[in-house]
């Protein structure tokens, strides 16, 4: 089980230095991944940077740590432009971007950004089939409802082709979510219980399976708070994904109200004291 961490931006806020020094540490400790959240416009949503943009810069003061924005709202924003800007990205991380998806539940943020909200599924689906198209081909010819590419390319690709691309749901997934994650996806974000997790998977798996794919080949992450009001089961939570058979864990210390010195206090302590697993 490959372990990573949740960088805790709602409460670093702007202090660069603190979060160039958190992604370093995990960086440095080993850690496989760094999670970064998105959320454009929604009121709700606490202090968020881009995570595309705060992505590269940590790209650039990090050496092995995979990048993975979790999630993009992917429908709410023109394809061929992500496109280019995700594989912007794999170039300078040196292709450690694993894009993290989905199709969000804001009808205002939709709104604002001049997309659809209600035919965004759909939409997600068009798009995960052209940008890994854009992602792989020198040369490509597109023409779909949303989105039509004509003879045109993206210079340069991505260091990965394509770029993996995971998929976020609700915790108890629609039957066209399952679906688009048997079908298209590299893997998703387990939002659910241990004990949900075996049906849901199941089900992905299946359409898989339907669609011509191996299941095995579809990866799964799900993640623990090791602050806050479960703090003290941390470490059996682990434990408990792993015996799930789950290939990513994702270590959080938000929530706690910590400053910036705790943040990376408790992330040391953390993988000091964690069980035994295959990094």
């Amino acid at each position: 089980m490959r372990v990573g961490v949740s960088l805790p931006v709602r409460e670093l806020e702007n202090d660069i230095g603190a979060i160039r020094a958190f992604a370093q540490l995990a960086d440095d400790l080993g850690l496989t991944h760094l999670r970064v959240p998105d959320q454009v416009l929604r009121p709700d949503s606490g202090h968020l940077h881009e995570p595309m943009t705060l992505l590269a810069y940590l790209a650039a003061v990090t050496d092995r740590i995979e990048l993975v924005p979790s999630i993009i709202v992917l429908p709410s924003r023109q394809t061929a432009l992500f496109a280019k800007q995700a594989a912007e990205l794999d170039v300078l991380s040196g292709g450690r971007l694993r894009l993290g998806i989905g199709v969000g539940n804001s009808a205002d943020e939709y709104r604002a950004l001049g997309a659809d909200f209600y035919t965004r599924g759909v939409r997600c689906d068009e798009q995960l089939e052209l940008l890994k198209l854009l992602w792989t081909r020198d040369v490509v010819d597109y023409h779909g409802r949303w989105d039509t590419v004509s003879g045109a390319g993206l210079n340069p690709l991505p260091v990965q082709r394509p770029i993996p691309i995971w998929i976020g749901a609700r915790p108890v997934p629609a039957a066209s979510v399952a679906r688009r994650i048997g079908r298209l996806a590299d893997g998703w974000f387990v939002l659910c219980s241990p004990e949900q997790f075996c049906d849901i998977n199941g089900a992905i798996r299946g359409e898989a399976e339907a669609a011509g794919r191996n299941p095995d080949m579809i990866g799964t992450e799900a993640g623990v708070a090791v602050v806050g009001p479960r703090q003290s089961e941390w470490k059996d939570r682990v434990a408990g994904w792993r015996r799930t058979g789950l290939t990513h864990l994702c270590l959080r210390t938000l929530g706690a109200g910590l400053e910036a010195k705790q943040h990376l206090d408790t992330l040391k302590q953390a993988v000091a004291e964690l069980p035994e697993t295959e990094q």
